[in-house]
């Protein structure tokens, strides 16, 4: 991972895994962009991991698991996988929009990508971490404030 804020792109579908990648490497310049086909090997990269921020794209269906216990399984190592997740299918029917609402997942996109959506939503995440960087950046008392929590649960 790198020292910005990542990208992770898990679809079991080979070929959407890539366009999906290749749209976001279009526009993303904030931190890595990584793809992955198979959901147990993104979940051991996500457990790897150094920092626990990331932004999510993530199939519905993966295999044969879900999108939701992918996001589950990486929670621990990222507490806001499910609110910095973009979740994507083939047919948004009632019961996946109640599964997103359920697990606070707040972008939901269908297939096929319009690349404009989809960048918006990874700009909506996105945005609000660059904004409170901006605002340690800006505010000294805040900074000194965050920095004195001391509650990094590593």
């Amino acid at each position: 991972m790198s020292d910005g804020l990542d990208v992770i792109i898990v679809d079991d579908d080979p070929a959407v895994c890539q366009l999906v990648t290749d749209m976001v490497k279009s526009f993303y310049s904030w931190g890595q962009v990584r793809s992955f086909t198979q959901s147990d090997e993104a979940i051991l990269y996500c457990l790897s991991c150094k920092y626990g921020v990331a932004i999510f794209i993530v199939d519905v269906f993966l295999g044969g698991k879900s999108g939701f216990s992918f996001l589950d399984a990486v929670e621990k190592r990222f507490p806001s996988a499910h609110k910095d997740a973009i979740v994507v299918t083939g047919n948004a029917s009632d019961d996946v929009v109640n599964m997103c609402m359920a697990s606070n997942v707040n972008h939901l996109l269908e297939k096929p990508l319009r690349p404009y959506a989809l960048q918006f939503a990874v700009r909506a995440i996105a945005e609000k971490y660059v904004s409170f960087a901006k605002r340690l950046l800006e505010d000294q008392d805040f900074a000194r404030s965050i920095a004195g929590l001391n509650c990094y649960a590593g």
